[in-house]
């Protein structure tokens, strides 16, 4: 991580679980870390915690909603004022609603590709335009994606959601090809847990919680920072090593 130092990384969704995790062990490995979210009041905290914690980073608190384009262009053109660019994006925010392919909501179909494809299209695309207007060409973008960008689930609950991560899986491999075809040296990694214990599922089944902490004590769960972990280690292999997908299960999990 030594030739990450001082450099700047954009991590989307930063308030909290893999969000926060990934952000305050960026900060630990002495990047300047831009944290996202459409509440900042839990970066600000995490970002005095780092501050107290002596780690040679720093972590930037930035208010954006990602499901509007508008904030999106607004907070690239003010870290391109302040830090220069993006060296590194994070695209780690993403959400679930209950809604079925048969009765499902289309408002809660729309904000899902609003955030889990659109926000992460847009912020890639301002990221590659960051990245070589600079000449950065050893930069790298990660899509935290999920298994279920890979197999679909049994349940209605998840269905439309799981398109949605099929779509960052397809996203990113096409990614890959432009930029083999532009000829750089960017690189771009999808990153794709299974069950994660952080707050999602508590989102995710926002009126049913008995039925969200089922979710977590039914195995040994990941922890956020597992997928930190993974961040770290993407980051961290030689720059001629492209990791296409890195998937991670609980042992305990069936599918």
């Amino acid at each position: 991580m030594e030739r990450w130092k001082g450099r700047v990384a954009l991590v989307t969704g930063a308030s909290v679980g893999i969000g926060a995790a990934t952000a305050r062990t960026l900060v630990q490995q002495g990047m300047k870390v831009v944290g996202c979210a459409r509440n900042v009041n839990k970066i600000e905290k995490l970002s005095a915690e780092c501050q107290s914690a002596g780690y040679s980073g720093t972590l930037i608190p930035y208010k954006c909603d990602l499901s509007n384009e508008e904030e999106i262009l607004s907070m690239f053109s003010a870290i391109k004022t302040l830090h220069k660019g993006v060296d590194v994006c994070i695209n780690n925010a993403g959400l679930a609603h209950s809604e079925p392919l048969l009765s499902g909501k289309t408002e809660g179909w729309r904000n899902m590709i609003d955030v889990n494809v659109l926000a992460l299209s847009i912020c890639t695309r301002e990221a590659y335009k960051s990245m070589t207007e600079r000449n950065v060409d050893d930069g790298h973008i990660i899509n935290i994606n999920s298994m279920s960008g890979h197999r679909v689930v049994p349940s209605a609950d998840v269905h439309f959601y799981s398109a949605t991560k099929y779509a960052v899986t397809a996203l990113t491999e096409g990614l890959r090809q432009e930029l083999r075809a532009a000829k750089s040296h960017i690189r771009v990694t999808s990153i794709s847990p299974g069950i994660v214990e952080t707050e999602f599922a508590f989102r995710h089944h926002n009126s049913d919680p008995e039925k969200a902490a089922a979710v977590y004590e039914s195995i040994k769960c990941l922890k956020a920072e597992d997928i930190s972990s993974a961040v770290t280690y993407v980051l961290s292999v030689p720059p001629h090593v492209q990791i296409g997908d890195l998937q991670l299960r609980p042992v305990e999990q069936v599918s």
